[in-house]
């Protein structure tokens, strides 16, 4: 019956997912009677930890004989949360999920919560191997781990306690899988980490990503298309700005982990950049590379955010022009400082964020707009689909071409939610 896996949360997590499918079955598990299935879990957020458990109900409804495996930040965070659970029949940590043994000796049925947990302290890894996933099934842009961890401590944020300390994945072995993956077919390849910027240090040599970045597109140049995931603009070094300037090949889409607009909170959420910061560093890039756009995750009812302060949440989307809004509701995690500070009443949070959400959307639709009357090179990722450079989806008429094609499409307006044009041309390349 093969191996389910089910992965939530970030684009790190559906890259794991694909490494966590080729080692569950190398060790065996896709010839179990019954199948396996793997929950791949993300704790970012309670609602992401309530899905989780979710879709492991529903997938014991659905495949009573399977073994279900459940592995990923909440399972790091909280394993004995998830192996209290009688649908469970092994809890994984972070590390272990991307080593074949640990799916070749699975617990019994029945046996209690306790065996059922293979967890490690995950501050004690102090390595990123490198894994050479040569195609992520179902997508036509690859992702690519080059860091994993976090050394900052947000106030808000579980996730240094689901991923440990920052470490980067050697330059060389990056390289080569994205070589790898260019010689497979892939035309667009999206780097990722947990806090991505932060990249190198830990390495011979310091690197950092603006130099990662220039290596990459030096070295592969049959590659057509290189992203970046969430960055935190304050670690932007200057190889960075250089690529961004000169390097047509590296998108121009940066979405960034600004999470609040006004200083004080961004104070005691213990970030590292203030609402200047963010401003500028959109400037800067807009004046570097005119054709860029701007995403951020914003989290809205913060503990003691004012309405003063929410009203400069919602005015920083104007102020830095941003495209793309992902609007989080705060939500207190056991064992974070924020947890501890006075909350906000929820109904007031669910609040704020319909309404960030609401101006978000506004700001999309007039990032849509101004496409109206352009020619874009689009990326098919299925007929009739693909994604203009700055990652913004565009719906074709009158084009059938496969997954990978380079199209040509004029821009004619947008139907709320993506571009709408028709194809004018396939090319070769950008």
């Amino acid at each position: 019956m093969g191996v389910d896996v089910k992965t939530f949360g970030c684009r790190l997590n559906s890259y794991e997912g694909e490494i966590v499918r080729r080692q569950a079955d190398a060790a065996g598990l896709g010839a179990l009677e019954g199948g396996a299935v793997v929950i791949n879990t993300c704790a970012v957020t309670g609602e992401a930890v309530r899905q989780a458990k979710q879709a492991i109900r529903r997938a014991r409804r659905e495949a009573p004989d399977a073994r279900i495996i459940v592995t990923g930040c909440a399972a790091q965070t909280e394993p004995e949360s998830f192996a209290g659970m009688d649908e469970v029949d092994l809890v994984i940590g972070n590390d272990d999920k991307l080593k074949a043994q640990s799916y070749r000796a699975m617990p019994d049925f029945g046996v209690n919560s306790s065996e059922k947990v293979r967890v490690n302290d995950i501050f004690e890894v102090r390595e990123t191997a490198s894994h050479m996933v040569e195609s992520i099934e179902g997508r036509t842009r690859a992702f690519v781990q080059v860091q994993n961890g976090c050394d900052h401590r947000c106030t808000f944020c579980i996730i240094p306690y689901g991923r440990g300390h920052s470490r980067s994945v050697p330059m060389g072995a990056v390289v080569e899988q994205i070589r790898r993956l260019v010689e497979n077919g892939y035309r667009e390849v999206v780097l990722t980490g947990v806090d991505l910027t932060s990249y190198g240090p830990d390495l011979p040599g310091h690197p950092t990503l603006g130099r990662l970045v220039k290596t990459i597109l030096s070295q592969v140049p049959d590659l057509w298309r290189l992203r970046l995931s969430s960055i935190d603009s304050i670690e932007a070094d200057d190889a960075l700005f250089e690529a961004i300037a000169t390097e047509q090949r590296l998108m121009p889409h940066f979405h960034l982990s600004m999470q609040h607009g006004d200083d004080l909170i961004l104070k005691r959420m213990k970030r590292r950049h203030l609402r200047d910061h963010s401003i500028e560093f959109c400037d800067t890039v807009r004046r570097l590379r005119p054709d860029a756009s701007f995403g951020a995750d914003m989290i809205a009812g913060f503990p003691t955010e004012t309405e003063t302060m929410f009203e400069n949440a919602l005015s920083i989307i104007d102020a830095c022009g941003l495209a793309r809004v992902h609007v989080f509701p705060f939500s207190p995690r056991n064992g974070t400082p924020a947890a501890k500070m006075p909350q906000l009443d929820r109904a007031l949070v669910k609040d704020r964020a319909a309404c960030l959400r609401l101006k978000a959307e506004q700001a999309w639709h007039a990032h849509l707009a101004a496409f109206a009357g352009t020619v874009q090179p689009v990326l098919l990722e299925k007929p009739g689909f693909g994604r203009a450079p700055d990652f913004t989806p565009v719906r074709l008429t009158g084009h059938a071409g496969a997954p990978g094609d380079m199209v040509a499409t004029s821009i004619t307006g947008h139907d709320g939610t993506a571009l709408t044009g028709s194809a004018a041309m396939a090319e070769a390349a950008e």
